[in-house]
């Protein structure tokens, strides 16, 4: 088989797969990971590369793929991908969203973005780094993990995983996950993520008939408070507004999520709640800004409870300077493939978190750029030559830093 051959041989199993995988709704909200194990277990076979399904969770099953390092003490490289997908509106769709019909060169389904396409890049860069015949210092590992899109308020997936016997014998020392596309002809890269609060404030009062105008009402009380955080709020958008080298990422978002109370129209509630969604940015203190809250709660009037629920723990980002051995040989493989990136902070939430926050240095890298941001969207899809060029970059990235000396 001559070169151009085999490339398009090997492009074409790239394509035929990740449909394959894109083919499996592994979907909540009862997802079904039995599809994805046994499609896997087929690629390590075809890898030629040991598998191990690792189960944290009856039905819930961790899959690594392990192609052993000359120096397998070394700490090794972890490529990390999700699983599960999110709920589709199927009705909004142009094609059926679990079909992975190709159209126009580009690839539908859910999951082409989000993250299905990673998982693959990976296996297809590790078929093509063994076919040339290359061998690394340290072992990689390729981790497919279940749940990602309901962890940090649930303890599943990787929150588990994290803390097994089996995850400390990977003995990782630094990983890859997903990233976000990026409509322009940079990447995205992240290195850190906000914190994640979920503020339950409950404003109780005096209750009466509603034609009333009395004094210490739960509504009055309320209103004080959403005031407070509307105005923070927009001094926020301001932040974004007036600096556009800011991102989502770089400040602290506030929204009402959940409004709740009252018994009857015409009477004075005795209890009025309300959620707030909070993402704190990395250069905020926690403590400070539940200090905040909490004394916008006092000045609304006596009788409100606030409590802070799911806080997720604030973690130090990953280093991208020398202090990171891994990110001079990852500069050094975007630099030889000539392509741009753009680090910054993850506005949500991965599972590079819980990486980060067991000391481990952590990148979120999907190598998708000049494409529309359609993750948890209506007729989700990735271009073949973008998901093609991705498996190279892959290719570059994991040859400098699997072989990344001690």
């Amino acid at each position: 088989m001559s070169h151009n051959h085999e490339e398009q041989h090997l492009d074409a199993l790239a394509i035929n797969s990740f449909r394959k995988y894109l083919q499996i709704s592994s979907v909540h909200p009862h997802v079904d990971y039995k599809g994805c194990v046994d499609f896997l277990q087929e690629q390590a076979k075809s890898l030629n590369l040991p598998i191990d399904v690792i189960y944290v969770e009856p039905d819930k099953p961790v899959i690594i793929i392990t192609w052993t390092g000359q120096k397998p003490k070394l700490p090794s490289i972890l490529l990390n991908s999700h699983m599960d997908v999110v709920p589709v509106y199927e009705d909004k769709w142009t094609y059926k969203p679990f079909e992975a019909t190709v159209e126009n060169g580009k690839i539908y389904a859910r999951g082409t973005q989000d993250m299905k396409s990673v998982g693959i890049q990976y296996l297809e860069a590790i078929r093509r780094l063994k076919l040339a015949g290359v061998s690394f210092v340290r072992t990689i590992h390729i981790c497919f993990v279940p749940d990602e899109e309901i962890s940090g308020f649930i303890e599943v997936g990787m929150t588990l995983f994290v803390k097994t016997k089996k995850f400390k014998e990977l003995n990782v020392g630094f990983s890859l996950d997903e990233g976000i596309a990026s409509p322009s002809n940079h990447f995205t890269l992240f290195y850190g993520e906000r914190c994640s609060i979920m503020i339950n404030i409950t404003c109780h009062g005096q209750t009466g008939h509603g034609s009333n105008l009395l004094p210490n009402t739960a509504g009055q009380k309320l209103s004080n408070i959403l005031k407070k955080f509307s105005e923070f709020r927009k001094k926020q958008q301001n932040l974004l507004k007036e600096n556009p080298s800011l991102t989502l990422g770089d400040v602290t978002s506030v929204n009402v999520t959940k409004l709740s109370g009252g018994i009857k129209m015409n009477v004075l509630p005795a209890e009025l709640k309300v959620v707030i969604d909070c993402r704190l940015a990395v250069t905020e203190d926690l403590e400070e800004w539940k200090k905040t809250v909490i004394g916008w709660c006092q000045e609304a009037g006596k009788d409100v409870d606030v409590e802070f629920k799911h806080v997720l723990p604030q973690v130090p980002v990953t280093k991208l300077d020398n202090s990171n051995p891994y990110w001079a040989p990852f500069s050094e493989a975007i630099n030889e493939l000539g392509i741009e990136i753009k680090p910054q902070i993850f506005s949500a939430g991965t599972d590079s978190q819980l990486l980060r926050q067991e000391g481990i240095p952590a990148i979120g890298f999907s190598p998708i750029n000049n494409t529309p941001v359609l993750l948890h969207d209506h007729d989700e899809y990735l271009g073949i030559d973008t998901f093609l060029k991705g498996i190279d970059i892959y290719c570059g990235i994991i040859k400098k830093i699997a072989n990344l000396e001690a």
